[in-house]
């Protein structure tokens, strides 16, 4: 029996290249079995409604081609239903934290051809009051620079944007006073930002936790304390190197469950977009969804570099 699978995809992602790849892609999971539609997006939330739709269709595989928007989009789509199908992921988008995470490729059809292999991995998701994350939860005033980061920057020098951004934010960022709150232990006090990662990658910090597994049930914390500018220019450089876990302002922590409250204003970042404010109270989904991976590797794999 034909399997059917539905394309959800951010027509303005990757400079247009999946829209006008769209016809060779379809052709090429039509041979391989596929009974295969799309969906091109028009405007945020677009990508979870077709999600919905898509699970009221019963469709067996729904493969989402953008960046890492697009997919955190249709991760909530899904993530409250018992007869979740498989992702597939075509990375379209300017860092594809997820994509590189799970090392697969960045040309369109070797994408697809890690969906028609058809080998799968079950990976954890966060959950953040009522929205679901696969990469990073954060707050803190560096964690705008994925939205704040203009789009044509980010066209012309890629995932260098962000660290463009970053620097250019240094000067002005502001510690906050929080808690937080994560299995049996507290951090009160004041801090710049705080991290929850689920893969290894994020805003382009392939080494940004190290040692992350995609299906263990635990975030990892991190918790940069008040810092001044020449610390928190050295604790970004040892990032870029995975050095910074151990750095006196890094608390580096694993966790399921966790809370975050404040009585200032902190703005939470979830998969790269706004995602409110404060207080955010984190839950790890352990193993909740099945995403098609290269089949030369394990969970074990996946994360390392």
């Amino acid at each position: 029996m034909r399997k059917r699978a539905r394309i959800i995809y951010n027509p303005t992602s990757g400079k247009e290249l999946f829209k006008r790849t769209l016809p060779d892609v379809l052709i090429k999971l039509e041979k391989a079995g596929f009974e295969t539609s799309a969906y091109a997006t028009e405007k945020v939330g677009d990508a979870t409604s077709e999600a919905e739709r898509s699970l009221e269709q019963n469709y067996d595989v729904l493969i989402a081609a953008g960046g890492d928007g697009t997919l955190n989009e249709v991760i909530n789509g899904i993530a409250e239903q018992p007869n979740r199908p498989n992702i597939g992921i075509i990375p379209m988008g300017t860092v594809n934290d997820f994509g590189r995470a799970l090392h697969l490729p960045s040309d369109i059809m070797s994408a697809i051809e890690v969906i028609i292999e058809g080998h799968t991995t079950r990976v954890d998701i966060g959950k953040m009051n009522s929205r679901y994350f696969i990469n990073l939860a954060a707050g803190g005033q560096l964690t705008q620079v994925s939205y704040e980061t203009p789009s044509k920057l980010k066209s012309i020098v890629g995932p260098f944007a962000y660290y463009i951004k970053g620097f250019e934010m240094l000067p002005q960022m502001k510690a906050v006073d929080i808690r937080v709150e994560y299995d049996n232990e507290v951090f009160q006090g004041e801090a710049l930002l705080f991290l929850l990662g689920l893969t290894n990658s994020m805003a382009g910090f392939e080494k940004l936790v190290p040692d992350a597994k995609l299906d263990d049930g635990y975030f990892t914390l991190i918790i940069v304390e008040k810092a001044n500018l020449a610390e928190l220019g050295h604790i970004m450089t040892l990032a870029s190197r995975g050095e910074h876990t151990k750095h006196p302002k890094i608390h580096y922590k694993k966790a399921k469950s966790i809370s975050v409250s404040s009585f200032v204003d902190m703005q939470l970042n979830v998969d790269g977009e706004y995602g409110g404010k404060l207080p955010g109270n984190f839950l790890n989904l352990k193993q909740h969804i099945e995403v098609f991976t290269p089949s030369d590797i394990n969970n074990d794999d996946i994360v390392e570099q």
